[in-house]
């Protein structure tokens, strides 16, 4: 008897599984489904634009660009660097109450359309480390900044994948260690 009521069940599951499959099919089949791609923008690490479409399975991305060809990259130009050592203690995000005030005055009175904001280390901690320290530094710039009403549009830490100079002496290293301000125009 029990054995009789396992294939029952059984029975029962594959054509309830069969009859989903065919609704399924027919619901689609008839265009009353309809798959919802998310457009948008995606900027890569240089400024340059790329066009996205995303429905969540899989995406889309082609380069934007301009009628003769070339790419089209956002305008934003350095416009401040921040030196680590100067605004940071060592192996800290915490801004320094001087360097807060430094901050808060850059960002008000620039006249810029947004930010973005990347942050920096030297070679002398592991990567993971040296990423945490960049964007947890690079966030608290931004905290500055969007606390005076400035746009923030992106920020990135970068660890140590983008140095200015080489880790190789304390001087290279000190200029590693940095928070660089993009002024979007």
């Amino acid at each position: 008897m029990i054995h009789v009521l396992w294939s029952l069940k059984y029975v029962l599951t594959l054509i309830g599984f069969a009859i989903f499959a065919m609704a399924t099919f027919l619901f689609v089949e008839r265009g009353y489904a309809q798959t919802v791609y998310v457009p948008g923008i995606w900027v890569d690490p240089d400024g340059c634009e790329h066009w996205v479409m995303d429905d969540g399975a899989e995406g889309y991305m082609t380069p934007n660009i301009r009628p003769d060809g070339r790419p089209v990259c956002r305008g934003d130009t350095s416009c401040g660097i921040v030196g680590s050592d100067f605004f940071f203690a060592t192996n800290s995000a915490r801004l320094s109450t001087e360097a807060r005030r430094s901050l808060e005055a850059f960002f008000q009175r620039s006249q810029n359309r947004g930010f973005r904001i990347e942050g920096h280390t030297d070679s002398r901690a592991s990567d993971s480390y040296n990423l945490r320290l960049s964007q947890a530094r690079a966030e608290a710039v931004a905290n500055v900044a969007r606390q005076t009403g400035a746009s923030v549009l992106e920020v990135i830490g970068r660890g140590e994948s983008s140095p200015r100079s080489s880790n190789d002496t304390a001087q290279g290293r000190a200029e590693n260690r940095r928070v660089e301000i993009f002024c979007v125009e």
